[in-house]
């Protein structure tokens, strides 16, 4: 599938002159304009600008000085709190935690990561795939920090999780075929409560959805449920229809969000 961004729309920009020189590798592997580091005038001609600092890479829109920059950190504070949700307990009983130890989770909507890393904290293997460039370098930079994390649980966490950038349709058969679970969270309007992931997940939206995103999210589940995995988990919202109109095997609701369960024919965990 062709890439969703526009290269127009975005720039990359160090924030200090120790930056320089992987703020100008970024922009050479993504194929996006670098800015100098003072260069603020030049900030209007963007939508959004990769914030490059040593190690750290975020995601910022220049007409909202008042947004926090979008980047992925899994030893943040809301990162830590969600461990102790108990939306957690409804998605590892969706995808079959304890069924198989470890269970190999295919996260082929990864996002920003937030359900991978809950999944690898629950002890699946996860495999993170983005076709988004750009948020596969934000996924990339965060898996980087977590690893040479200080914070043991950081690490250990992290260490399940492997990304796979590019298309998951086209994802390699060998890689494919070790897969135990297929889950989907297509990208819809956002149900979180915070005003901040709703402005995060507003600049996504606006930067990275396709006009065929539904017809997307629909040929993504066809796919999923022609791959060779035992079953496929989708999360939607508590009340909008299976996603394809096609009914799950069964689904696992929550207060908000509800997951269908889609169990194949293929060879069950454990």
């Amino acid at each position: 599938m062709a890439e969703a961004f526009c290269p127009g729309l975005i720039g990359v920009q160090a924030t200090s002159e120790t930056a320089i020189a992987e703020a100008a590798e970024l922009a050479t592997l993504l194929g996006l304009p670098l800015l100098d580091v003072d260069a603020a005038a030049a900030q209007d001609r963007f939508a959004a600008l990769l914030l490059v600092s040593p190690g750290v890479l975020a995601l910022s829109v220049p007409d909202r000085p008042g947004q926090k920059p979008v980047q992925v950190d899994f030893g943040a504070a809301g990162m830590r709190h969600r461990r102790r949700g108990g939306q957690n307990e409804l998605l590892g009983r969706a995808v079959g935690v304890g069924k198989k130890s470890p269970l190999r989770v295919l996260d082929a909507t990864a996002g920003l990561g937030r359900d991978s890393f809950v999944l690898a904290d629950l002890g699946c293997a996860v495999t993170l795939a983005e076709r988004e460039p750009v948020v596969a370098a934000l996924l990339r930079s965060g898996l980087v920090r977590a690893g040479n994390s200080a914070d043991a649980w950081l690490r250990e966490v992290s260490g399940r999780m492997v990304l796979a950038e590019g298309d998951v349709c086209l994802m390699d058969a060998a890689t494919l075929v070790q897969q135990d679970v297929i889950y989907l969270d297509p990208m819809f309007p956002p149900r979180e409560k915070s005003a901040a992931v709703k402005k995060e997940m507003a600049l996504f939206q606006a930067l990275f959805s396709r006009p065929a995103a539904l017809g997307d999210a629909d040929a993504l589940l066809a796919w999923a449920l022609r791959a060779p995995v035992a079953r496929v988990v989708v999360k939607r919202p508590l009340k909008a229809a299976p996603l394809a109109d096609r009914p799950p095997s069964h689904a696992i609701r929550g207060k908000a969000v509800r997951y269908d369960v889609y169990v194949l024919s293929g060879p069950a965990p454990g």
